[in-house]
């Protein structure tokens, strides 16, 4: 495999392991402000306009913690300024986490703002203050919302993943691994915010570091999800495909068979060569289909189950799965150039073309991009350049 392939290979594996730690933490940061469930009687002892809007507040946690934000946000709206002030609090907090989560990240500012205004400026208030300016591309004042967080709760491994997982969204890398620099310095013996560096070294085409953080992570968390996945990753960082795909089975065997294993496994399988007349791949299917049913909205898994698809000559399923992955992750480049040989073999020229516009596009941005965040581009936050602190 050519090595400029490999990598982009890799960085699409690992675009998205970290979501096994991270992706229910933002959805559980919101507990820290929920308001306690109203009781008949008080709701009974309450005014009509009162309880209707505790109601509209107890609606939107439910759907928060679904993660389903845009339908939470007008029952938040509608609850402020109707509820107690514990409530209110609650409120707001968690329409900004809606707002975080449905990408409006100014007006999350504005009301996280708001609150640290009126001495709300808790450890989870900075936290999110500080993914929202991520967001928004102001890297020097989230770094800042993440230091008041940091010296507010610096054992929190909440607060570093959720962080770091807003800084891989919007590929700040060096932000990103400053941000876990601090937290293994914290705390030296969390397997996820080792493995999370090793992530985002591999972003940075930094593998002898990212191998270290990924033999660590395994070893601090020997026969767990974390040990299996960092191990596969560490395979595949040293090109050493044939070793991922045996990692990756026997941790499935054992049981760890969650969507972002068997997603490493199948593409690994996917990238090893084998074709379809071959049981591997066969069982690569088969952990590919599991994890798009596990997991219908994780771009990986797609991707890799519609070049599996597209190996194996069944077109149809392949677009299929390949459009999902696109809608899932538009600036993946792979995606484009798999869809536009899809369309091509299925004989739409026209659909085959636009994916290869689309796909020179995001190349020019990409390299623009890299020479925005060279040193003489970067404004405002400048990494610390600090060597990550092994324990």
């Amino acid at each position: 495999m050519r090595r400029k392939h490999f990598w982009h290979v890799v960085a699409r594996f690992l675009a998205g392991t970290a979501l096994l730690m991270t992706a229910s933490l933002r959805w559980a940061t919101a507990t820290t402000a929920f308001a306690p469930r109203v009781s008949e009687a008080q709701v009974t002892g309450q005014s009509n306009a009162s309880a209707t809007a505790e109601a509209e507040l107890q609606t939107g946690i439910a759907l928060t913690q679904q993660g389903r934000f845009s339908e939470a946000i007008p029952h938040f709206v509608a609850a402020r300024g109707h509820v107690s002030n514990q409530s209110e609090y609650a409120a707001n907090f968690n329409l900004a986490l809606c707002y975080l989560g449905t990408s409006q990240f100014n007006d999350a500012i504005q009301l996280l703002n708001a609150l640290k205004a009126s001495g709300g400026g808790t450890a989870a208030v900075n936290s999110l203050l500080a993914q929202a300016y991520i967001g928004s591309g102001k890297e020097k004042e989230a770094f800042n919302a993440f230091q008041q967080a940091f010296k507010q709760t610096p054992q929190d491994e909440r607060l570093y993943l959720l962080v770091a997982e807003e800084c891989m969204d919007r590929q700040s890398y060096e932000m990103g691994i400053d941000v876990l620099n601090i937290g293994v310095q914290h705390l030296p013996h969390s397997s996820r915010l080792h493995y999370e560096r090793g992530v985002f070294f591999s972003f940075q085409n930094a593998p002898d570091p990212a191998a270290a953080d990924f033999d660590l992570a395994s070893k601090l968390a020997p026969g767990t999800d974390i040990s299996y996945m960092a191990a596969g990753q560490k395979a595949l960082l040293e090109g050493n495909i044939s070793q991922a795909v045996r990692i990756t089975r026997e941790g499935i065997h054992k049981g760890h068979d969650n969507y972002i294993l068997l997603a490493i496994f199948g593409n690994a399988v996917v990238h090893s060569g084998a074709g379809p007349d071959q049981s591997e791949f066969r069982e690569a299917q088969a952990a590919l289909q599991e994890s798009v049913a596990e997991r219908p909205n994780y771009s990986i898994s797609q991707a890799a189950l519609g070049e599996l698809y597209l190996v194996e000559g069944r077109l149809d399923d392949a677009i299929t799965h390949l459009e999902a992955a696109r809608k899932l992750a538009p600036d993946d480049a792979s995606v484009y150039s798999h869809l536009a040989i899809a369309y091509r073999r299925k004989g739409n020229v026209q659909e085959a073309e636009r994916m290869l516009t689309k796909l020179a596009s995001l190349n020019q941005k990409q390299v623009a991009k890299y020479k925005s965040d060279s040193p003489d581009h970067r404004a405002g936050y400048v990494s610390s350049g600090r060597p990550p602190r092994q324990p």
